[in-house]
């Protein structure tokens, strides 16, 4: 658009004669009328309309620049004002049909010696002109309101980032969360979700997604963008049925999970069972704890991130994967130094074995995943319940702890748990 027409269209409207009659004639009560109609709108939307659409019907010329500005101009006036488009169109159109009759041009055709024809040809400058000035207004108001679509995506986007950011006094964060829904006075969560196929906002599963969790719990309102390729939602949890309310819409969107690529089924819940699956491959949900305000959602979401973190060394295959669950591999990670000395201690002598540490550890894991029960351990790794009680025997005999022994179990999986937090022994353990 030009510098000009850019001025134009932000002047405000010349007054123009009333072509319609003196003062107290039918343009003001038509364009009430019409307002009204309308939905109880402004009149002066429709700026000089009524008297170019008279003026159009008696020399029926086409609309000028000019003119088209400024119904350009109102069409962006009334999208910024929150009029809806149908609105603004039902009052142009509103107000033609009501005009039609008191045209000057239209009341003095049955003078004239061919009545039809001037009715006709006044009809048609009209309808044009209507046309004109209509999609002129509408397109004002598409780019209006395509404008505060941006303002509004980048006002967000900044929010996003800011609560994320770990700095939550920044800008008035807590006010601009308002704006959006996110009462910070009380407890949020953050739900990350990880995929094979990573998010992008603006796709239509983060749509969806972002449809199901709005006013979830009551009139309780979400935050939804991706990060990294991820997918970060942050929510009013004020109750732990609020949490599993959203979890399980957030379920439902995402689908039913694939199967590994070795052919095993994971074991996925009824609510992930309900919907298919979203084309995004294997996915994850993480979920940080409840906290109030802006360092309460930052401390969540590096939660969340911790506990896929976690979740990724431990190998946990379910969708859901809450960070109070982990709390105690959290507590072991703390201190680095003292759970490497107790795997090197205990798990090292592993190594000797034929095939290295890892199988024994694997088998160790599983057994103590069920309870200490061979069969189903077996099962797990697809062996026979014989080469599981090998493996066992194996590790007492490297280790000199027996893993069936209730006085040796504690230390071994609490050796196989820092084991896999620790990638050992993929990664060489620190000195």
């Amino acid at each position: 658009m030009s510098q000009k027409t850019s001025e134009q269209m932000t002047r405000p409207s010349p007054q123009t004669p009333d072509r319609l009659g003196k003062p107290g004639g039918p343009a003001g009560a038509i364009a009430a009328a019409a307002a009204h109609d309308a939905g109880g709108l402004d009149p002066s939307l429709l700026a000089d309309y009524l008297e170019v659409i008279s003026e159009v019907a008696g020399n029926h010329r086409r609309l000028n620049r000019q003119e088209l500005n400024r119904f350009r101009f109102q069409g962006r006036r009334a999208a910024l004002e929150g009029v809806p488009l149908r609105a603004l169109v039902e009052l142009y159109l509103t107000a033609a049909w009501r005009l039609w009759r008191h045209l000057p041009s239209v009341r003095s055709a049955a003078s004239q010696s061919d009545p039809a024809e001037a009715i006709v040809a006044a009809g048609e400058a009209v309808l044009r002109a209507i046309d004109e000035a209509v999609a002129a207004g509408v397109e004002g108001h598409q780019l209006a309101r395509r404008e505060l679509t941006r303002r509004e995506e980048a006002a967000r986007r900044e929010l996003f980032d800011d609560l994320l950011s770990g700095r939550p006094a920044a800008g008035g964060v807590v006010s601009r969360a308002a704006d959006f829904g996110l009462d910070l006075a009380g407890p949020h969560a953050v739900a990350l979700i990880a995929a094979e196929k990573p998010f992008v906002d603006g796709s239509s599963l983060v749509t969806r997604i972002e449809s199901a969790v709005l006013g979830a719990k009551g009139d309780a309102n979400a935050l939804v963008a991706s990060k990294d390729g991820l997918l970060v939602v942050i929510f009013a949890a004020p109750d732990a049925d609020a949490v599993d309310y959203v979890v399980g819409r957030l379920s439902q969107e995402l689908g039913s999970r694939p199967e590994r690529s070795n052919g095993s089924v994971p074991a996925v819940s009824v609510a992930v069972q309900l919907r298919r699956p979203a084309g995004i491959g294997r996915w994850q949900i993480t979920l940080g704890r409840a906290r109030p305000g802006a360092a309460g959602v930052f401390a969540s979401y590096e939660e969340a991130i911790d506990a896929r973190e976690l979740a990724h060394r431990l190998k946990l295959d379910q969708p859901v994967v809450a960070a109070k669950d982990l709390l105690v591999y959290r507590m072991l990670l703390r201190d680095r130094s003292a759970i490497a000395d107790l795997v090197n201690a205990t798990l090292r002598p592993l190594m000797a074995a034929r095939g290295g540490a890892i199988p024994l550890l694997e088998t160790l894991a599983a057994y103590y995943e069920t309870g200490g029960n061979t069969t189903e351990t077996a099962r797990r790794l697809h062996l026979s319940v014989r080469a599981v009680t090998y493996r066992l025997e194996r590790v007492a005999t490297l280790s000199g702890r027996d893993p069936t022994n209730p006085a040796d179990r504690f230390t071994l999986n609490t050796a196989v748990l820092g084991a896999k937090l620790l990638d050992w022994p993929r990664l060489p353990l620190e000195n």
